[in-house]
């Protein structure tokens, strides 16, 4: 039900975007046309920032493609108006609407690294929207990204922009497209979760660039998230989705300081789960032991440097730091994908082999990996009764009515109905590919498995409770987790020990009380200070203390 509390009148001027009744529907083989999008109202102002809050399949990027008349395939706008500085948007032809996007309308993705040619520089895709609108020449449109790239704090803004994708950080190449989205000076840009699956130090520069250009140009902007703290960092008012409707819609202090809705308080809820840390007995021997790894992916160039980890059964250890700081690579390391350069790993007291494929199968199978991409782990052209089929068979010898009775009964163990076997990757939603994942993993029996990420990209609400199904199953089943994250709100959540990485370095390690309480080294304290706050003016003031700790790290 929609918040009485709002005015009449939300926007601040004359509304550049006024969508009516909005609905969008999707089609599924099961159910044919669904409603996903259930009659919004919405209204947006020149200069003003709207934001959209809610969890997966709240319709919150329905409704933000809907502004430039669009909908994904396998989508349409079934119903409503939507009209754009007086464009009936949805009685002008395709050739309209293509020519708004892009020039008066932007868009910036949620995966940064998808959105960009890998096979052309930076600058050159900048350069693409202006020049083929012929609103700059070739030269114009370098100049112009240089000085965008400056202006959203990219570090070498001169010299940047003549790199492929893939030699800048996550971080940069978010920036970079936010940079482009304004190469055209749109009136409007859509921002589709901007920094959600960014380290929460690089999520600050990101978020403080794309809040300055906006300033800078009077853009109007909807900026889309599951994280109301972000948000609330980013917009002059929120509406709050649930199930494609309108829960709750009101000024962002208001919404901070008094929700009216359960769901809306629920969104915030969840940051303060927190796990009881359980230490290790005195004289126990630790399942997994790594000690004084190097590594790398080009001799000579070190990822890690002497790096040592030690996990007891049981127990959960947190790996924390933030984008290149070496989490990923000692994971890979342990798995055997990566071989050291130096160093030792002892798993239940016994050396293994630095190369997966020198490795037994059984000592394969006693550690699994879950990686950050769900879409990317799951064979698409594979039914999920296939995919968990073939660790049963390799690990366990598993096949025919045996494997599939073990397939219901995995399925069932991390809380999906048996009729998701006979499904395909595509049709499942974020949260039940991560549990699907999470089923792969538990099909090998297990005594460790190495979480990669597996909540970035999640909304909270879903984070949730894949959470507490790892716990539920730890307590089960006596797993061990090393769970990589930059996320110290799922540190909270899930550890007992946490260590953090800097530079491919260990620079802290200890029990989470004690890291989440008092840290000593001034790159933890940079991260804590670093986590969002339900208070708009967090990010101007963090910005400040960041400068005085980062120059000490």
């Amino acid at each position: 039900m929609t918040d009485q509390r709002q005015p009449t009148q939300w926007a601040k001027g004359e509304a550049l975007l006024k969508i009516r009744g909005l609905r969008i529907e999707g089609w599924t083989r099961a159910s044919g046309w669904t409603a996903i999008v259930k009659g919004i109202d919405l209204d947006l102002a020149r200069g003003e920032v709207l934001g959209l809050v809610g969890e997966s399949g709240a319709g919150k990027s329905m409704t933000g493609l809907a502004a430039m008349g669009y909908a994904r395939d396998g989508c349409r706008i079934s119903g409503g108006a939507i009209s754009f500085d007086g464009i009936d948007l949805m009685a002008s032809t395709e050739a309209i609407r293509r020519a708004l996007r892009g020039l008066r309308i932007a868009y910036v993705a949620q995966s940064a690294i998808a959105s960009f040619n890998p096979a052309h520089r930076l600058i050159e895709q900048y350069a693409e929207a202006p020049v083929g609108r012929r609103l700059r020449t070739r030269t114009e449109a370098y100049a112009d990204a240089i000085d965008l790239f400056g202006r959203m704090r990219l570090p070498k803004a001169d010299t940047i922009g003549f790199r492929y994708p893939h030699q800048v950080s996550g971080g940069e190449l978010q920036r970079a497209m936010t940079a482009m989205a304004m190469a055209t000076r749109p009136d409007l840009i859509i921002f589709d979760e901007p920094t959600t699956a960014l380290d929460v130090t690089t999520q600050i520069e990101v978020l403080s660039a794309i809040k300055n250009i906006i300033k800078q140009f009077n853009t109007a902007a909807i900026f889309i998230s599951h994280d109301l703290a972000v948000v609330a960092q980013m917009v002059d008012r929120v509406m709050v989705l649930r199930e494609g409707q309108l829960i709750e819609h009101a000024d962002t202090k208001a919404i901070l300081s008094a929700p009216q809705a359960e769901y809306t308080k629920s969104l915030w809820a969840v940051r303060d789960r927190h796990k009881p840390e359980v230490r290790a007995d005195a004289g126990e021997r630790p399942l997994l032991s790594a000690n004084n790894l190097t590594a790398g992916y080009i001799r000579g160039e070190l990822v890690l440097r002497d790096v040592s980890i030690e996990i007891m059964k049981g127990r959960t250890v947190a790996v924390v730091g933030e984008s290149g700081s070496g989490k990923s690579t000692a994971a890979r390391v342990i798995t055997g994908l990566l071989p050291p350069f130096g160093g030792e790993i002892t798993f239940n007291g016994s050396v293994l082999p630095p190369q997966l494929k020198q490795r037994s199968r059984e000592q394969r199978r006693r550690i699994q990996m879950l990686y950050q991409s769900a879409e990317t782990a799951l064979n698409p052209r594979q039914l999920i009764r296939q995919i968990l089929g073939r660790p049963l068979k390799l690990h366990l010898g598993l096949v025919g009515r045996e494997a599939n009775s073990r397939v219901v009964e995995l399925l069932d163990m991390v809380e999906l109905l048996p009729s998701i076997a006979d499904r395909y990757p595509s049709e499942l939603s974020g949260g039940q590919k991560r549990r699907v994942g999470i089923a792969m993993a538990l099909a090998a029996e297990p005594d460790l498995i190495i979480c990669d990420e597996i909540t970035s990209g999640l909304d909270q609400l879903v984070a949730e409770r894949i959470l507490k199904l790892l716990l539920s199953r730890q307590q089960q089943y006596g797993f061990s987790y090393l769970f990589i994250t930059h996320d110290l709100g799922t540190v909270d959540a899930i550890a007992d020990e946490v260590v953090v990485m800097f530079q491919g370095r260990i620079v802290e390690h200890g029990s989470k009380s004690k890291i989440m309480t008092t840290p000593v080294h001034k790159y933890t304290k940079l991260l804590l200070s670093s986590v969002p706050r339900m208070d708009p003016g967090w990010l101007d003031g963090v910005l400040k203390d960041r400068l005085a700790i980062s120059s000490d790290a």
